[in-house]
């Protein structure tokens, strides 16, 4: 399989109704994060207990600007295209408009099963520098891995990539064509992390269309 860079930029949206927790950002030491995150009862949380415990101590990340914010795309999630549920990853686009197109196709999916006309929410954006060599996908004739209604075949191959050692992988956007994503599986290669503007999407659940709004400040 192929390699490449991962874009640079790349940008994540983050829902805002999830502030960022400046846990991981000022502790020194790896005992001092164990401690810190006991004492704010982050390992409370059964499932956030064991991601940590699956997570290399070289791979955590404390102690740099939003690493808290990288800490949590990988201990508070569910499943997505290229990791199961055991343990997260960090999704990015290579440009905004790919990562609006993104989060509208799951906030639709809500309002859905929601049984909601339409809904409306404001995301943060964060732009970051991916290290590493990742398997590029594009040039792949693997179909399953790309399946708009299914990540069942993409679990069980990314988890497998993550397991052989892989940093991650860049995938063409099924969501937006032309667009490109990465799925970066090592806390400690996602770089420079730093919020940017907000946005406010909206969907409706019975055509298409996505819109996102700029927000001042």
């Amino acid at each position: 399989m192929m390699h490449a860079s991962a874009p640079h930029p790349s940008y994540r949206l983050i829902p805002s109704q999830f502030p960022p927790i400046g846990l991981f950002d000022t502790v020194a030491t790896a005992a001092d994060l164990d401690a810190v995150m006991e004492l704010s009862g982050w390992t409370n949380d059964r499932l956030v207990r064991e991601r940590v415990a699956r997570l290399p101590e070289a791979q955590r990340v404390y102690g740099r600007a939003n690493s808290s914010v990288v800490m949590a795309a990988f201990l508070h999630t569910a499943g997505a295209r290229f990791n199961g549920p055991d343990l997260g990853a960090w999704y990015a686009a290579a440009a905004v408009r790919t990562a609006i197109a993104e989060v509208g196709h799951h906030l639709r999916r809500e309002a859905l099963a929601r049984r909601l006309r339409g809904m409306r929410r404001v995301y943060r954006s964060y732009v970051a520098r991916l290290d590493g060599s990742y398997i590029d996908l594009r040039e792949e004739a693997r179909a399953d891995l790309m399946a708009p209604d299914s990540y069942g075949a993409g679990q069980v191959f990314g988890e497998q990539q993550r397991a052989a050692g892989e940093d991650g992988l860049l995938y063409a956007s099924v969501r937006h064509r032309g667009g490109l994503n990465a799925c970066a599986y090592r806390p400690s290669k996602v770089l420079d992390v730093t919020q940017a503007e907000h946005f406010e999407i909206s969907v409706e659940t019975d055509g298409r269309q996505i819109e996102a709004r700029l927000l001042p400040g």
